[in-house]
């Protein structure tokens, strides 16, 4: 079953604010991005889907596959029609003496082949967290070689805000092949961030909160908490907003980035906030603190 909620009006306003000349509120500057396609904005998504054949979802999945990282109880509840479904933590091992250790590469071909990702498909990941889950797709896309992949910006409230349809039923999807062709300049290791530290330009970011840097982090970590990529409508910041924001703790497009969490998620999202301001050098420590704070051979400062 396919439906549109009453919010819908809300899209209807912000419709006739442009018709009018006026500026739309709360909306990411895009083009103001070095690599705005990294964003779909719901408005972007919703005219793809009226445009594809009439809105037809399966003229729409030819050129877009829609992947929705909320827990499945939510997506059951609702999402956005012709979505499919990939859990926030489908890509994590089973089993890893590591906390949130990824998968096995060929474990996240076939993973992602299931939902029929491929190379030549353009793929929007979406959640309700502000992109907390979407952002490590998007980066683990880049990591894997995919060339298309974006985060719907502000997510499943923002998709309801803009007046999105909303489905409850599944669509059916054919099987793809995924083949990743690895791209090492986004992917970092703990070694990778012991030898970054005597780099000149190096800058190395802890995106947790500010709380868990001050438990224990790395010496010359700065502390950049991944929550202030966003407004207050978790949306990412205006491209202005998000480079006063770094460059104002000390990061500019001039650095050798590595950037770590707890275990790859949080990361995830600044490494999307700086790839969306053209930082030619970026990479996630996706092992993170998990694997830097447990091993007493690593340096490390500790309350």
């Amino acid at each position: 079953m396919t439906f549109t909620l009453s919010r819908r009006t809300f899209g209807l306003a912000a419709l006739a604010l442009t018709a009018t000349g006026l500026p739309r509120l709360n909306l990411a500057q895009a083009s103001n991005y070095a690599n705005p396609g990294l964003l779909m904005e719901p408005g972007q998504l919703i005219a793809a889907a009226s445009s594809s054949a009439g809105g037809d979802k399966a003229a729409l999945a030819k050129d877009i596959v829609i992947i929705d990282v909320r827990p499945r109880d939510e997506f059951d509840a609702g999402h956005i029609p012709g979505a499919r479904h990939l859990g926030p933590n489908s890509v994590v091992a089973d089993q890893s003496p590591v906390e949130g250790s990824l998968m096995s590469v060929a474990e996240i071909e076939a993973l992602l082949g299931s939902i029929g990702i491929s190379a030549d498909r353009r793929v929007v990941f979406y959640d309700d967290r502000g992109g907390f889950h979407a952002a490590r797709m998007l980066w683990l896309m880049e990591y894997l070689g995919h060339r298309h992949a974006a985060v719907l910006n502000g997510g499943w409230s923002n998709w309801l805000e803009a007046g999105g349809p909303v489905e409850t039923q599944m669509t059916a999807h054919e099987l793809t092949v995924f083949k990743a062709a690895l791209s090492p300049r986004r992917h970092a290791t703990a070694q990778d961030v012991l030898s970054h530290r005597d780099e000149t330009g190096a800058a190395l970011i802890d995106v947790r909160p500010t709380r868990m840097y001050n438990e224990g982090h790395i010496p010359w970590a700065l502390n950049v908490p991944w929550a202030q990529n966003l407004d207050q409508a978790n949306r990412f910041k205006s491209a202005s907003d998000l480079l006063s924001h770094f460059e104002g703790n000390g990061v500019t497009p001039e650095h050798d980035v590595i950037m770590h969490c707890q275990n790859g998620l949080a990361s995830s999202h600044s490494y999307v906030a700086l790839r969306l301001l053209g930082f030619p050098r970026v990479r996630v420590y996706h092992r993170s603190w998990a694997e830097w704070g447990n091993d007493p051979a690593l340096p490390k400062v500790t309350a």
